[in-house]
């Protein structure tokens, strides 16, 4: 997934967008918690919650083949621990890890996808996070689209040159292509990241970004974590009727 889709998707304009960020994260609590504690009554659960997050991303107009897609960056991590659990004969519990995991992701990524990352940081913050954990967050989120456009400037810049992995013989000059390019890629980085927080000071940036409005809970916001919190419940209630 690009690194410019999810903040494009976050601009967008619906129902759901225009929600107060403190009960989007209150909603995603209750959905990981109703997640975690789900056992016996999984599989039912597993399939509800997708569902709901499936209509949550076409009522807030994000490609739902791609948000499910995105998603899956948790699977390649998940599957090892799961594999681990298969080898030692508890595959039912390496299932349930890959579905808890995937569908944590998702559930982050639809919150992610309908708010802007400085409103949610900003959300955060008035709950009472810790404040410089959220601003180390905010940079390193920041901070990797420096990186990523500038290892495309470098792959560019190389492929113009006629430089292909497959040019370089030997696994010895590949690491040392690769080595070099990484360093060049810090270097490069540091660089810019530098001139970005030169740039900010002199704007006057006292280690807080600000924001352009302040956030206001309304009864419509109050209405769907409430709403959406007790369908959360409803779900986990019948499906532990069901399995039982």
């Amino acid at each position: 997934m690009h690194h410019a889709v999810v903040e494009r998707w976050s601009r967008g304009s619906s129902l759901l967008h225009r929600r107060d960020p403190r009960a989007k994260v209150a909603v995603l609590l209750v959905f990981l918690v109703v997640l975690a504690s789900a056992h016996h009554s999984l599989p039912a659960i597993s399939g509800g919650l997708l569902l709901l997050l499936i209509l949550g991303l076409r009522f807030a107009r994000v490609p739902v083949m791609r948000a499910i897609a995105g998603a899956a960056v948790v699977l390649p991590f998940t599957l090892v621990f799961a594999a681990a659990l298969w080898l030692s004969g508890d595959l039912q519990r390496g299932l349930a890890l890959v579905m808890k995991a995937y569908l944590s992701a998702l559930a982050v990524l639809v919150v992610i996808a309908t708010t802007p990352i400085p409103l949610f940081v900003r959300g955060l913050e008035t709950t009472g996070a810790p404040r410089f954990l959220l601003m180390i967050a905010q940079f390193l989120y920041r901070y990797l689209f420096v990186i990523s456009e500038e290892a495309q400037h470098m792959a560019k810049a190389a492929a113009s040159r006629g430089a292909t992995v497959r040019g370089l013989l030997g696994r010895r000059a590949r690491f040392h292509a690769a080595a070099g390019g990484l360093a060049v890629l810090f270097a490069r980085s540091y660089s810019r990241a530098e001139g970005i927080h030169k740039a900010m000071l002199a704007r006057g940036f006292s280690g807080r970004l600000p924001t352009l409005g302040a956030l206001r809970f309304r009864a419509a916001d109050a209405g769907f974590l409430v709403l959406t919190s007790v369908l959360l419940v409803l779900l986990r209630a019948i499906a532990e009727s069901v399995t039982l």
